[in-house]
């Protein structure tokens, strides 16, 4: 039989352990809970798609891949039971950037969409213009000098086109965006040409500095011009391609650029999803 100064004794040592607990697990959900700025490549096969989240949850998907493969990789990426995006981007008309965009219009709310200006002939388009219209999106066209603020510090920078481009060829008019939040940034390039990249040099420079570059038109050849990628000598490179692709996509030529400049590769059809990770002091991608 236990006296009264022994039940006491017992009550304190088990309101100690309680105690120890509950700090404990306020520490791991606060650790948990840390504000993250997330870029999420998804695998979408042949294809682009890339999710961006502020640290309290704003979105922005830009591109959505061939039809049929954006819902899944999406929803996967996406926190349980989100059903609304602040902004869709499409950043060339495309099939393999906007073949998907129609089911995401259909099955989550858009907030905004931002298209460079130019046509596309594909009868996906088709649907995601009239979607576009149908349900009243606020429309932008992409223009250097445009700010997407994300709040938190988080924002995106329209580095191109700085034109108009509804008679330009489907990759010359990609949106080029670069995405900031601290000392960490994101370059996304579309299937932007050399010849683009050049330009983009000749007016930002060095100042084009980041920490991923998403290589353009999944690693061909026309894309990645030296001193492009060496102007945003990037820690990560990312491929957006399809496995055993018929294009041969990286192209062995990028390939070799980048692991001669240093440059760690991640490709979607290795890894599958790859999340990149900001605390704004640096980026962890895998």
């Amino acid at each position: 039989m236990e006296d009264g100064t022994q039940k006491k004794e017992r009550m304190i040592r088990w309101l100690c352990v309680i105690a120890g607990i509950i700090v404990a697990f306020s520490l791991f959900v606060s650790a948990l809970s840390k504000p993250v700025f997330k870029v999420s490549f998804l695998d979408v096969g042949q294809g682009d798609s890339i999710l961006i989240e502020s640290p309290s949850g704003n979105r922005v998907l830009i591109d959505g891949g061939k039809p049929g493969s954006i819902l899944q990789p999406l929803a996967k990426a996406l926190p349980l039971f989100a059903r609304d995006l602040d902004v869709v981007i499409a950043t060339h008309p495309d099939n393999d950037h906007v073949g998907g965009l129609p089911e995401v219009l259909t099955k989550y709310k858009v907030h905004s969409f931002i298209e460079p200006g130019s046509t596309g002939e594909s009868s996906t388009y088709r649907e995601l213009e009239r979607l576009v219209k149908d349900t009243s999106i606020p429309r932008f066209l992409a223009r250097r000098g445009m700010v997407v603020d994300m709040g938190d510090g988080v924002r995106l920078d329209v580095l191109f086109p700085d034109r108009d481009v509804s008679l330009v060829e489907s990759n010359t008019s990609s949106v080029i965006l670069r995405a900031s939040y601290g000392s960490t940034t994101v370059m996304l390039t579309g299937d932007s040409p050399q010849v683009i990249e050049r330009d983009v040099v000749r007016v930002y420079g060095n100042s084009l500095s980041s920490t991923v570059l998403k290589l353009g038109h999944h690693g061909s050849r026309t894309s990645s011009d030296e001193l492009f990628v060496r102007a945003v000598n990037p820690q990560y490179a990312v491929v957006s391609a399809g496995a055993g692709n018929s294009y041969g996509h990286p192209h062995k030529e990028v390939i070799d650029l980048i692991s001669r400049l240093g440059i760690s590769v991640l490709e979607t059809s290795k890894e599958g999803i790859i999340q990149c990770n900001s605390d704004g002091g640096s980026f962890v991608c895998d």
